[in-house]
């Protein structure tokens, strides 16, 4: 019998149960942190996460970062960047911790997010989802897991995935018209680099 949970309706029990027992979490993922990187061929990459609560996504939480201390295509480096900056904050009492992180990608993607769990002193659950065939990479196991297509918990991991690519890209977009409108400003006679941030 599913237990009664505050706010909690069965619907949303059931993913959330299911991914406590196929990844052997601690606890049951309230909070579910999801991360992925954008940029247009190498420039202006930006990182994101977004968070599921309850199964559900809560928009007010997102955040977004432009990536600072990589250069030209490396979403793996980005990646790391991202969820150091992302838990960075989180020591400093500005954001909560998830009991799960979901990385969009494979297996190297996944070992860039420990890295830098690991450099936080960190112990997060983590794991990795690779679009193509949308095998769920697990830290210490050589093989993925491969979950039926109607598995009630792919299909929440598939939806804070395909939310972390929209806000990611989103976020891209803002970043990019942004700074070409200021890259229009400073042609204008007058105005200059400094005014046209202001």
């Amino acid at each position: 019998t599913t237990p009664s949970l505050p706010g909690v309706g069965e619907d949303l029990w059931g993913p959330l149960k299911r991914l406590q027992e196929l990844l052997n979490l601690p606890t049951v993922p309230w909070r579910i942190d999801g991360f992925d990187i954008s940029h247009t061929a190498g420039r202006q990459t930006v990182g994101v996460v977004v968070v599921f609560e309850q199964g559900v996504p809560n928009p007010s939480l997102y955040r977004r970062f432009n990536i600072r201390d990589v250069e030209g295509i490396d979403d793996f480096r980005s990646m790391k960047e991202t969820i150091f900056r992302r838990y960075q904050r989180s020591q400093e009492g500005q954001d909560p911790l998830p009991q799960l992180i979901l990385v969009d990608g494979g297996p190297i993607q996944l070992e860039f997010a420990q890295e830098a769990l690991r450099q936080l002193s960190l112990t997060i659950p983590v794991i990795s989802l690779a679009e193509r065939f949308e095998e769920v990479y697990i830290p210490n196991q050589k093989e993925p897991l491969l979950l039926d297509a109607s598995d009630i918990s792919l299909r929440l991991l598939q939806r804070i995935r395909d939310e972390s690519q929209r806000f990611a890209v989103t976020s891209h977009r803002k970043w990019r018209g942004a700074s070409y409108k200021q890259s229009l400003l400073e042609e204008v006679p007058g105005i200059g680099r400094n005014k046209a941030t202001l």
